[in-house]
């Protein structure tokens, strides 16, 4: 075979299809199980390589996306990739290329993520392939350092990586398609990027045009439609004509590498081939503009007194009822509302017990009190397009700051199993926010995150809080300070962090109070000497201790905050406003 480099100089190359779902539609099968077909069915998988390559492509890939030590022992790992690179060869001949099909691997642990991608890529090398193709990942991490560890091993190897991106440009891991193609157009040790799967043809044209020129080729494999379900099957209705005339128009926006992903057939193959080989249009080069954001249009004053160095802001956390009934969650907003506080923050089903929506709650204040509301918005139960659409929704209602967190997890009957829809940790879904910001959102979002001032290891939570301003976020609500190493971890804070502060304060309104949030309530250390100063103590002494305790870890925190975060006990807004008036009174807002 012709050199690759070479042969992309003259032409562009052409890839297959779908296996996985072409085998599936042949063998009347799920797709997921085309792998074993390496050992179990080699003829059918052979026939279907030599079924793309008579349509027309030049270039196969190994019928191993799934294969990896997470899905399957070592052994059959090994089997299942030497078995797909004799089939492909033997297909391919000296007629077309064959690329080595990595897909992504899911794991928990990072570390180990890189380890697997070695063993699999280092099972290619050892069968001498050099063309290597990452289809359908939904970020970089640790790609730039697997297509370094193939240059060191195989310097003439040529490496693609392919991302997924829906049609409004973001990954399944909330990245921008745009930002990853140019980030891996600046490797080295890439030769060619581009994407595959999630949309179509006609929707990936607009992607192309946003990602712009890049300094390496250009690969498109879109699908051959948006699927439907039937009998329990993903069934791909497409046109290969339409399909065919939209990669064209691909070609002239100067991609150099094509071919198909889930749906796309044989003849779909065919038809790209034939427009192909059609005369390209005149394309014009345009600069590569970032598209200008208009500035923030709407006034935000919490921001600015978070901003103020002579002034500390005050936010205060109301938990919404788990009932439909509003009116005591309203009036306790009036109330605080009349002691002049910044912002009023809503969780999110805490403890994962289902209460009112924060997010319309939030709506709700903006509309009939005209306060400023920071809802909470977990990463538990909500997919990424359900996400885009609730801060659509939030930005629509004059919603201007969202703080974000994991969520605690529902609990299920089963050990290993949680019930919930996670497409994001914390850190994935500040950035996807700051992304939509950039693109999307007609007014950014002010992005908050969370901070565990009790952690035992609380450096480890500072690492994550840096990503977190990396990704996106401006500042970080705390968990409660109630002891005095929260207090010094606080202060590490604010010499390690550039974002904004908010300082927790939670009023302890009992010795039991303390002591079951000592023992239940994840990221809350409560001191023992508070708990001591509670024995005792009827109702009445215990909300005076409240007020003392509060307003005298307000003042050992506040040279390191830039506001306060008062959490409402048991939705006593009055024990709050005493609280509040303390401060003022020792000067502290």
């Amino acid at each position: 075979m012709e050199d690759i480099r070479s042969y992309l100089k003259e032409h562009t190359l052409l890839f297959d299809g779908g296996m996985g779902t072409y085998y599936g539609e042949r063998n009347n099968t799920a797709a997921d199980a085309c792998e074993w077909a390496n050992l179990t069915n080699p003829k059918e998988v052979e026939a279907i390589h030599r079924a793309y390559l008579e349509a027309g492509c030049r270039a196969i890939k190994t019928n191993t996306y799934a294969v990896n030590r997470l899905r399957m022992p070592e052994g059959d790992c090994r089997a299942l990739i030497r078995s797909a690179c004799e089939i492909a060869r033997r297909a391919a001949g000296d007629e077309a290329f064959v690329f080595a099909a990595i897909g992504p691997i899911e794991v928990q642990d990072n570390r180990d993520r890189l380890v697997e991608y070695c063993f699999v890529v280092d099972q290619f090398l050892e069968l001498g392939i050099q063309h290597f193709l990452f289809e359908t990942h939904s970020s970089d991490q640790y790609l730039h350092e697997i297509t370094a560890h193939i240059k060191m091993r195989a310097p003439e190897a040529f490496v693609i990586l392919s991302f997924n991106a829906q049609p409004d440009g973001f990954t399944t891991e909330g990245r921008l398609v745009r930002d990853l193609c140019r980030d891996a157009a600046a490797d080295p040790n890439v030769d060619a990027v581009g994407m595959n799967c999630m949309t179509t043809a006609r929707h990936m044209v607009d992607l192309v045009r946003k990602i712009g020129p890049l300094a390496i080729p250009l690969s498109v494999m879109p699908n051959a439609s948006y699927p439907t379900v039937r009998g329990n099957r993903s069934i791909y209705d497409g046109n290969p004509a339409y399909y065919a005339s939209q990669m064209a128009v691909l070609r002239d926006e100067g991609a150099r590498i094509f071919g198909g992903c889930c749906g796309t057939t044989p003849a779909y193959i065919a038809a790209t081939a034939e427009a192909l080989r059609a005369p390209a249009h005149l394309r014009i080069e345009l600069p590569d503009v970032q598209e200008e954001r208009p500035p923030r249009t709407q006034a935000d004053p919490f921001w600015d007194t978070l901003c103020d160095p002579d002034r500390k802001a005050v936010a205060v956390e109301l938990d919404p009822p788990e009932g439909a009934d509003l009116s005591k969650f309203m009036d306790g907003a009036r109330e605080l509302q009349s002691k002049d506080i910044d912002i009023i923050t809503i969780a999110d089903c805490p403890v994962a017990r289902v209460r009112v929506d924060s997010s319309l709650v939030a709506c709700k204040l903006r509309r009939e009190l005209g306060m400023n509301a920071l809802p909470h918005m977990t990463c538990r139960d909500r997919n990424l397009n359900a996400t885009q659409a609730l801060l659509l929704g939030l930005c629509a209602e004059g919603i201007g700051n969202v703080l974000v967190v994991t969520g605690d997890p529902i609990p299920s009957a089963s050990r290993d199993e949680v019930k919930s829809v996670y497409n994001f940790n914390s850190r994935r879904l500040i950035r996807y926010i700051k992304g939509l910001n950039e693109t999307i959102l007609p007014t950014p979002l002010h992005i908050f995150g969370a901070l565990n001032v009790n952690a035992r290891n609380f450096r480890i939570q500072l690492d994550i809080a840096k990503t977190k301003e990396e990704n996106g976020a401006v500042g970080f609500l705390t968990q409660p300070v109630l002891s005095p190493q929260a207090v010094e971890n606080l202060k590490l804070a604010r010499e390690t962090l550039d974002g904004r502060i908010l300082g927790g304060i939670i009023p302890v309104v009992s010795q039991r109070n303390a002591l079951f949030m000592n023992s239940e309530i994840a990221g809350i250390r409560v001191d023992d000497e508070i708990i001591r100063r509670y024995e005792g103590a009827d109702r009445a002494r215990g909300e005076e201790l409240a007020v003392e305790i509060s307003t005298e870890y307000a003042r050992q925190i506040a040279p390191y905050v830039d506001g306060f975060y008062l959490m409402t006990p048991f939705g006593r807004t009055g024990l709050i406003a005493r609280i509040l008036d303390s401060f003022r009174q020792e000067g502290l807002i």
